[in-house]
């Protein structure tokens, strides 16, 4: 016989024997009655093993390994290297709205499209490029409708 207080007020009296019997009783009950339950298998499709996929944390740096971020030297005014004025690219101006320019070899036509716009303040239609066998780079810049080349070439001072 065990005596347990609670609070001054309660006084429980509890057969610890009784009670770890009752307990061991309950424990035999269950071995003997067993698990019936199954467990599914999962059906592998692949004969090769799947190394599950683990938590990966970010890098989380102490500090910062560059003092400067880098600065993009791929600048507006490093696309485009200056316009062409030869009787071709003349005549473009003339007859289809275009402007023609040397641009860098690793320049594509949206960065082309872009510099275009910020720099000469027009607005382009669309970009045409080819490489030259000297390995330059050559971008044919059509205007939009409301720009006229020969105006925007005035201003450039091409013509």
């Amino acid at each position: 016989m065990k005596k347990i207080e609670d609070n001054n007020t309660l006084v429980f009296i509890v057969d610890v024997k009784a009670e770890a019997k009752a307990k061991a009783l309950k424990a035999k009950k269950a071995v003997l009655k067993g698990v019936h339950s199954h467990k599914k298998k999962k059906i592998l499709t692949s004969p090769a093993f799947q190394q599950p996929k683990t938590l990966r944390l970010r890098r989380r740096p102490k500090y910062s390994r560059k003092s400067v971020p880098r600065r993009n030297k791929f600048d507006h005014y490093a696309i485009i290297k200056f316009p062409l004025t030869t009787e071709s690219a003349m005549k473009k101006i003339e007859d289809n709205n275009t402007l023609v320019f040397i641009v860098d070899v690793k320049a594509n036509k949206h960065q082309i499209k872009q510099a275009v716009k910020k720099l000469y303040d027009i607005d382009v239609a669309k970009v045409n490029t080819l490489i030259r066998p000297d390995g330059e780079k050559k971008a044919y810049v059509r205007l939009a409708p409301d720009y006229d080349a020969l105006d925007v070439a005035n201003k450039i001072g091409i013509i």
